[in-house]
């Protein structure tokens, strides 16, 4: 826990438990919200292979968890973490002419 705590520059143990139970919220949420998504884009594990079906589900996925995180980490009241962990992952994606190091 010392490790996570030094390395995401957190003081108490209090945050660092709430910042594991945002990621672990956020991850289960996430999966349920995509199954709806998939839905109305038409898209059904029933009618399509695997090979198919999971990089499309990945595909929803992943930016759902995106929006996720930032809406349950705001009501955790550690927005302002998230935030930065998100402007540091969308930076080394290519997109920092959008933000101000």
């Amino acid at each position: 826990m010392k490790k996570l705590k030094n390395k995401w520059n957190i003081k108490s143990n209090f945050q660092l438990i709430i910042i594991l139970i945002v990621f672990a919220i956020t991850g289960s949420l996430s999966l349920v919200v995509s199954e709806p998504i998939l839905e109305i884009l038409g898209i059904k594990s029933s009618g399509m292979s695997p090979w198919l079906f999971t990089p499309l589900r990945l595909i929803i996925v992943f930016p759902v968890y995106q929006l996720l995180i930032l809406l349950i980490g705001f009501l955790f009241g550690q927005f302002n973490f998230f935030w930065k962990l998100e402007k540091k992952m969308l930076i080394k994606m290519g997109f920092s002419k959008f933000f101000n190091k």
